[in-house]
């Protein structure tokens, strides 16, 4: 995923006349933390795991970026999220970094309690390189609302009352209002926004998506309340679907009682990975990355993808995709309504403030349609795709950015 990241990163340097050292510059991680975590598991047996923290770049602001636990974490996958999560927080205009890291560690065979012990160690083990004005972590994969509250309450036992230190936390502990939905909320405008491009509404579209977790639970809920057809759904376990649109929130409270979307009633079935060709005018992947490769490209039949997942396209689908007219809008501006919340949740903490929903949700609103109207105007100005749009017009605020904090003699300029 590192080469893959690295990839995209590459054809936007081209299209800037980056030099290759100011290129190195901007795609080095400023550190990467690696530690080592032994606890004791419920059954007075040792477990171990290894925790990492890549923190990529400062130049608009502290790190930020989420937090997964998943048997595949490792240094690379740590170090390209963390990059993409700079590219992301500037294409959205949040002052933050990017950062990103985990536990390699399954959760589905882990008791709360394991869980809660693993993640005070990793606080223990990072609580230096992390701070609200450091590095600010989030939920991801496999972590949610109740992992951010136990870094918290650990992080703070050594600095004292810190909610500022995650973001993602529960309401009743100092989180945000519309902060568990925010990505899939994202994901909604970004989508009105590619349909307005092709003159379309989501009233008018069908829509199949892959994964039904957090964020493409609530983008589908939010896509049909606004008039959508969810068509087709599949997670790790199988899909359903129905022709004249799903039962969106049966089919959420199935997910919730069952875990995977497999077995609900009044739908047809099929393999889960059918879902990348499924008939529908717009795919959402939104689960793990390298869901659209070469192999499966081709298959495609939706006109628009939206990214929701972190790294979804391979670049070599991400060709296939373009050369067939098919509208991606990329990970690095599709699901940045997850950050733009976590902003939100971490001013509010500074601030020692609460916002209400509507104001979390105008906000939110205001910031997708407007970094999605200035990755477009790239686009237009340039002649590129959506995706090496973003990266030019992030790499353009990061790269002044950086100039604007130091004297530089040699003369860098980033369009």
């Amino acid at each position: 995923m590192l080469e893959e990241s690295h990839h995209y990163f590459g054809r936007a340097a081209d299209v800037l006349g980056l030099s290759e050292k100011v290129r190195e510059i901007l795609i080095s991680p400023k550190r990467v933390v690696k530690v080592e975590l032994v606890i004791e598991g419920d059954d007075g047996a040792l477990q171990h795991f290894i925790g990492f923290r890549a923190q990529h770049n400062t130049a608009r602001g502290p790190y930020k970026g989420g937090l997964r636990y998943h048997p595949s974490m490792d240094e690379d996958h740590a170090m390209a999220l963390a990059n993409l999560m700079t590219w992301k927080t500037a294409v959205v205009d949040v002052p933050f970094g990017g950062a990103k890291g985990g536990i390699d560690c399954d959760p589905s065979r882990l008791s709360r309690a394991e869980l809660d012990r693993v993640t005070r160690a990793f606080v223990a083990q990072t609580k230096e390189v992390i701070g609200p004005t450091v590095d600010i972590p989030a939920p991801d994969v496999n972590t949610n609302a109740d992992v951010m509250a136990w870094i918290m309450d650990e992080y703070s036992k050594y600095f004292g009352f810190s909610p500022g230190v995650v973001t993602g936390k529960p309401v009743d502990l100092f989180g945000s209002e519309g902060r568990e939905e925010a990505t899939g909320r994202g994901v909604m405008y970004a989508l009105e926004e590619a349909l307005r491009d092709r003159g379309r509404a989501l009233s008018d579209v069908s829509v199949a998506l892959q994964g039904f977790g957090n964020v493409g639970s609530h983008a589908a809920r939010l896509i049909a309340e606004r008039g959508g057809r969810v068509v087709a759904v599949a997670d790790h376990a199988g899909g359903v679907a129905r022709k004249d649109g799903l039962d969106v929130p049966a089919l959420v409270d199935w997910t919730r009682e069952h875990r995977t979307v497999a077995g609900y009633p009044d739908a047809d079935t099929f393999d889960g990975p059918d879902i990348i060709g499924w008939e529908a005018d717009v795919l959402i992947p939104a689960a793990l990355e390298d869901a659209i490769t070469k192999e499966n490209a081709a298959d495609v039949r939706a006109q628009v993808v939206v990214e929701a997942a972190n790294g979804p396209t391979t670049p070599e689908a991400a060709e296939i995709l373009h050369q067939r007219d098919v509208t991606v809008v990329p990970d690095i501006l599709a699901n940045a309504g997850g950050v733009t919340v976590s902003y939100f949740e971490w001013a509010q903490n500074i601030q020692q403030f609460r916002w209400d929903r509507d104001r979390v949700t105008d906000e939110l609103e205001k910031r997708m349609r407007a970094a999605y109207g200035a990755v477009r105007e790239v686009a237009r100005q340039k002649q590129l795709d959506l995706r090496t749009a973003a990266f030019v017009l992030a790499i353009q605020r990061v790269g002044r950015a950086a100039l604007s904090r130091q004297s530089v003699r040699e003369e860098i300029d980033f369009g």
